[in-house]
């Protein structure tokens, strides 16, 4: 049955099929074209892009029919995709055409191959998209294509869909923080016998810094004066040429324009920083920066050594966070000091608070009930 208003219908085959007008200047009358899908919302999703193209087409052929059946034949979504990567390996960082290009290569170039760009809706893309793939390779997918159709919608002039993530996909799972007890044993293995990498360890609990923002650090990003630590750059293992055999350590600019940041340092982490300091370029890596796998293969070990669990060394920032929510700092100050573009992230991902935590607030309102109860006695 067809949809009112809308120009949609089942067929007897079990497709969807939706029809759209477009004026032929050949015939000089008003004829319909269809567009076909398994669901209803894929067909609808279709029609709106191509009313949208039909509206906003700059073509100036005779025969707009021609022209724009011609033009929906030839716009490959993997033409675009590699365009748009020409065109990101120019103006983007080295580690951010890496990611793009390995997302397009392990999970898009092969599931959309020969695919035109207007058959991508959100249903085609939902299909094709594995339920077993990780929430940030997967954020990750829909941030390339939406990126890939945006590009094409500007080299074009059309309208493309702003694709969104179904929300059984969407996942908001906190990363797990040390506990009290880890954080004990952790602490007391790092004072023992200090070392480099155990300052650097330590540096990285009391700051929240990431990984290569650690191994980056220069003595020059130190403000011994106004005891503050400026991030300035970060450092990553890389494949180079494209090739992922051969690696090179390639220092950047920080993630982004909010990670370059200013972080106050405590009475602690300065006295650590002092007790450092050795007339190296880097903090922690003497005349080049530290291999951020070799601080990775040493955390591994302190671990061990300390009888904790194995973990992965960016726990480390998420405890930092935790500590901080639950020492009473505000989320738009820890936001700053992480490097966050939104406090949303923040809360999101980094702010974990423990039982003892969740258990001290509800004492708290059981005595606050109190009051009246007593009162009222």
């Amino acid at each position: 049955m067809a949809r009112h208003g809308e120009n949609i219908r089942k067929r007897k085959d079990g497709r969807w099929e939706g029809r759209f007008p477009i004026y032929s200047k050949v015939k000089e009358k008003k004829i319909y074209r269809s567009v076909y899908g398994r669901t209803y919302e894929e067909v609808r999703e279709k029609l709106t892009l191509h009313k949208n193209l039909l509206k906003k087409s700059l073509l100036e052929d005779s025969s707009e029919e021609i022209a724009l059946t011609n033009t929906i034949k030839t716009i490959n979504l993997c033409d675009m995709a590699e365009e748009w990567l020409k065109k990101i390996k120019c103006s983007r960082k080295t580690s951010t055409y890496v990611k793009y290009h390995a997302i397009y290569n392990n999970h898009i170039k092969k599931s959309f191959n020969n695919t035109n760009i207007f058959e991508i809706t959100e249903t085609t893309v939902r299909e094709q998209i594995s339920d077993h793939l990780s929430d940030s390779i997967s954020r990750s997918i829909y941030c390339v294509l939406n990126q890939i159709l945006k590009y094409t919608s500007k080299k074009y002039c059309i309208s493309t869909p702003n694709l969104k993530r179904p929300v059984s996909v969407i996942q908001n799972i906190p990363v797990k923080s040390l506990n009290q007890s880890e954080q004990k044993k952790l602490v007391s293995v790092l004072y023992r016998d200090i070392n480099n990498f155990k300052s650097s360890i330590l540096l990285c609990l009391f700051t929240g810094l990431r990984i290569g923002e650690l191994c980056a650090l220069k003595w020059s990003d130190i403000d011994f004066n106004n005891k503050i630590l400026t991030v300035n750059r970060t450092v990553q293992r890389l494949p180079v040429n494209g090739l992922h055999t051969k690696t090179a350590l390639i220092e950047t600019i920080p993630k982004s324009e909010c990670s370059r940041r200013e972080i106050p340092l405590s009475d602690i982490v300065f006295k650590l920083l002092v007790e450092n300091c050795n007339g190296m370029e880097y903090v922690f890596g003497d005349n080049k920066p530290m291999e951020p796998r070799t601080l990775q293969y040493h955390f591994k070990k302190i671990l061990n050594e300390a009888r904790l669990e194995d973990k992965n060394f960016h726990i480390l920032r998420h405890t930092f966070a935790t500590n901080c929510i639950e020492g009473g700092t505000d989320v738009k100050s820890l936001s700053e000091i992480l490097g966050h573009s939104d406090v949303q992230i923040t809360l999101n991902r980094y702010v974990h608070p423990s039982m003892d935590t969740k258990r001290r607030y509800m004492n708290k309102l059981s005595k606050f009930y109190g009051q009246f109860y007593g009162h009222a006695g």
